[in-house]
């Protein structure tokens, strides 16, 4: 049996210098997704105004997703992946300049254009590290290796914003730029892959028809992505309780992080198809817990289930979906799967956080969870789709 069958995938050549410069990266995102929104909320900001501090970055972020392909093919791995981790962590410390709302928003969008070539460019590198057969597992992998400063950052940060300081998490989200060394090593070995050369052009006799595959697990990716922008923008501020929301937020990271690393390995054994709706349900059902949860007090075990219940969700599609992409596309259009999954993703967050913002401003947050489980919920027939 060939060697690249038998090693470990995050033994492959370039796999350690991708999962390093993501953890970079993914580091400098967490940091700031839960205490941007608060620190917006500390300068006067209202429901919307916090909403749109998610959304503003996610915005950004498909927006640039969308020119990420191009970019690879003409400038090459290494000064594109460079310019992302710059453009992620140099704006961060900017924040304790101000905390007026346009301040805010205009930092968080340029930070967004980071995190876009970051997200498209490192899923790409994935797929062209390792070979189809394991990209489960190697999915996994690479999910755990940016989802672990998730897990304990985003419940930690902004606990330290309030005990610490706004100024010390400020600092911190510059660690993306630690992740540039790791880029060289990397960029050399994609760079010498054949792969990636046609990657993305125009086919005349496809269009849109090569991709089309790829509509039924971005729309699966919405759904959930949808409830993981809510409940990490809006529980920090929802809960009363500084102990619920940090271990609420633990439950949602650190399942997510345990589910995306552990489903890989079952996805290559029985397809990553067949996996799908169980965790659909998972979702909604968590999200109309966690609505339960803070609509009132003594209610914080339902919140914690809730969250729990959705981080399992959260996780498992990310990495199914992610698989299930790539495998409705041919090789040579892996890099335009990666940026239409970064799409789907990016936007159901930035969805999540704007509009369940706008609906808990109307009403109020338990009936804009509802919405979004509702939202979930309508996906669910298009995890049956067939190839």
């Amino acid at each position: 049996m060939p060697e690249t069958t038998t090693r470990p995938v995050w033994r492959e050549p370039g796999m350690l210098a991708l999962i390093a410069m993501m953890a970079a990266g993914f580091a400098g995102y967490a940091l700031l997704f839960p205490v941007g929104p608060l620190w917006a909320a500390h300068g006067g900001a209202d429901a919307i105004g916090v909403g749109w501090v998610t959304g503003a970055f996610m915005f950004c972020t498909v927006l640039v997703q969308l020119f990420v392909p191009a970019a690879l093919r003409r400038f090459g791995w290494t000064p594109v992946l460079v310019a992302g981790l710059v453009l992620l962590g140099v704006p961060a410390p900017l924040n304790i300049l101000s905390d007026g709302l346009p301040a805010v928003l205009g930092i968080a969008a340029v930070r967004g254009a980071g995190f876009a070539v970051i997200t498209v460019a490192g899923s790409s590198a994935l797929a062209e590290l390792v070979e189809p057969a394991r990209r489960g597992r190697a999915i996994g992998v690479f999910g755990l290796g940016i989802a672990l400063p998730q897990v304990v950052l985003v419940p930690l940060a902004p606990w330290i914003a309030e005990q610490v300081g706004f100024a010390a998490v400020f600092a911190a989200a510059a660690v993306p730029l630690l992740g540039i060394p790791s880029t060289v090593g990397l960029g050399r070995r994609l760079d010498t892959l054949p792969v990636h050369a046609d990657a993305g052009r125009a086919d005349p006799h496809g269009g849109l028809r090569r991709i089309r595959g790829l509509v039924p697990p971005v729309l699966l990716l919405l759904g959930v992505t949808i409830a993981g922008g809510a409940l990490i923008t809006f529980v920090p501020q929802a809960s009363s309780n500084a102990a619920t929301t940090i271990v609420g937020l633990l439950l949602l990271t650190g399942l997510a992080a345990l589910t995306r690393w552990r489903i890989g390995h079952l996805a290559d054994r029985i397809g990553a198809r067949r996996l799908l709706w169980p965790f659909v349900l998972s979702t909604a059902i968590g999200l109309v817990l966690a609505a339960a949860g803070v609509s009132g007090p003594g209610r914080e075990w339902l919140l914690l289930g809730g969250m729990a219940l959705a981080g399992i969700g959260y996780g498992a599609l990310q990495n199914l979906t992610l698989a299930v992409s790539f495998d409705a596309v041919a090789r040579r259009d892996q890099v335009v799967a990666s940026a239409v999954w970064n799409i789907g993703f990016d936007a159901g967050t930035g969805i999540g956080a704007v509009v369940v913002g706008a609906i808990a401003t109307a009403l109020a947050l338990p009936p804009a969870l509802l919405i979004a489980a509702a939202l979930s919920l309508v996906t669910l027939p298009f995890a049956f789709a067939r190839r």
